[in-house]
């Protein structure tokens, strides 16, 4: 077994081209360096991004201006053959030549891409999957409380989280006021939001009926109208405005969300408050 697998040796391993001797120093060379593992992983995931980006223009017929280039003369002539030959010569080595420099180029535009996309359409379910966790929360539910008995003290806890959350989520963020609904704010948290930070606001009613206000920095800025979901027990009412994207989320209807947000969307209307 040689003293180290390189990455030629890897690459024909993924392939499938070695004999089954090399398959096998490969292999044991694997079971103990997981970091290679990991890495043929990747390889793999890029080569089929990769596929279901580019295979449908293996269909597409060559253009007639390359056609003129590279195939000048009529194939049925005597001198077809060795230029043909050599014009696919010449595409093998411009594309080897260049292969190198673009395949890992494409591979990270098709997995971020990948990324973004999930990002996009999972958000409302993350909002739901983190209010469900911290919801019930009694000793816990926040990782920066506001509520206090000095009014000076609960103002500058205020302050402090939505200096950390803005300087975190990279938008300004607001503390909203939900006293007209009876939901006065426990306080907030961070929260991943796939590739990105997100953040959790917790309002709770005298009763302690509680409901979160989930926020992040969307893919698009563009605003969007308010769309809805049941995740469980809880329903999501989400949108975008103001370049951050919203999701209340909690166990009411979804006029009462629907009254919540419109808060929201009032509330964005104003001049946000001097610090």
């Amino acid at each position: 077994m040689p003293n180290k697998v390189d990455d030629a040796l890897l690459s024909a391993w993924l392939d499938g081209e070695l004999s089954g001797e090399q398959q096998a120093d490969v292999q044991r060379w694997l079971d103990d360096h997981p970091e290679d593992v990991r890495r043929l992983q990747a390889w793999r995931r890029d080569d089929e991004a990769l596929r279901e980006h580019f295979d449908a223009t293996l269909d597409e017929p060559v253009p007639a201006a390359l056609r003129r280039r590279v195939l000048p003369v009529s194939v049925g002539s005597p001198s077809a053959g060795w230029q043909v030959a050599a014009a696919v010569a010449l595409l093998l080595v411009g594309g080897l030549a260049g292969g190198g420099l673009t395949w890992h180029a494409l591979a990270d535009q098709a997995r971020e891409q990948a990324v973004r996309e999930a990002s996009a359409a999972a958000w409302p379910r993350r909002a739901a999957q983190a209010h469900l966790v911290y919801a019930v929360e009694q000793r816990h539910p926040v990782e920066v409380a506001v509520a206090a008995d000095d009014p000076l003290l609960q103002r500058q806890q205020e302050e402090h989280l939505a200096r950390w959350l803005t300087r975190r989520l990279d938008v300004p963020v607001r503390l909203f006021d939900f006293l007209p609904q009876g939901y006065s704010l426990v306080g907030g948290r961070l929260l991943p939001d796939g590739p990105a930070p997100g953040a959790q606001l917790m309002y709770q009613r005298a009763d302690g009926e509680r409901i979160t206000l989930y926020l992040r920095r969307p893919e698009s800025p563009e605003p969007a109208a308010f769309r809805i979901d049941r995740e469980g027990p809880t329903t999501v009412l989400y949108w975008v405005e103001d370049r951050i994207g919203f999701a209340l989320v909690g166990r009411l209807s979804r006029q009462e969300l629907t009254v919540l947000a419109n808060l929201v969307c009032d509330q964005l209307k104003q001049p946000l408050p001097t610090r």
